[in-house]
């Protein structure tokens, strides 16, 4: 048993399901798509009830997706894409610790470049993309997993703020 490998499935998993959970959290959690729509607005985003679905959908798929390491480089791209959307709205001007008041961007950053790191090293043996003959890695899975998810970002912010 190759200890990357079983490295790569704890960690695929964790984040991934956790990632997925913060998008069921958007849809079902106490205040549901209606709060994550509310609390969109008061971000100053056009479309927040589009964009709280998008976000939930996002995070959702990406989330699992991940955990079960199919299509790793583009699940990356867009967990990665919306850590940096967070990080820009809200928790950048608060810092970089996210025990500060109205958390920092410490935890975003690190979902962020975890993601990153997945697709850099590969989903691993114990993945879809490795029984597909397709797990994509190395130079290739980093450049995917940062063009859509910077890409991403700079579509999401450019298009979806509302102008000051």
């Amino acid at each position: 048993m190759n200890n990357l490998n079983v490295a790569l499935l704890f960690t695929r998993v964790y984040f991934g399901l956790a990632f997925a959970y913060h998008g069921y959290n958007k849809c079902f959690g106490p205040s549901g798509l209606k709060g994550t729509a509310g609390w969109f607005a008061s971000l100053g985003l056009k479309w927040p009830h589009w964009q709280a679905r998008v976000a939930a959908t996002t995070e959702i798929s990406c989330g699992i997706l991940l955990a079960v390491g199919l299509a790793t480089p583009f699940a990356a791209g867009g967990m990665i894409a919306t850590m940096i959307v967070a990080i820009v709205l809200t928790h950048w001007k608060v810092g970089f610790f996210i025990f500060k008041k109205g958390e920092g961007w410490e935890y975003c950053a690190s979902i962020a470049v975890t993601a990153l790191a997945i697709a850099t090293i590969g989903a691993g043996k114990y993945s879809i993309d490795h029984l597909l003959h397709k797990d994509v890695q190395n130079w290739t899975g980093l450049l995917i997993a940062l063009v859509l998810g910077i890409g991403g970002a700079l579509f999401q912010l450019a298009v979806s703020r509302e102008k000051s």
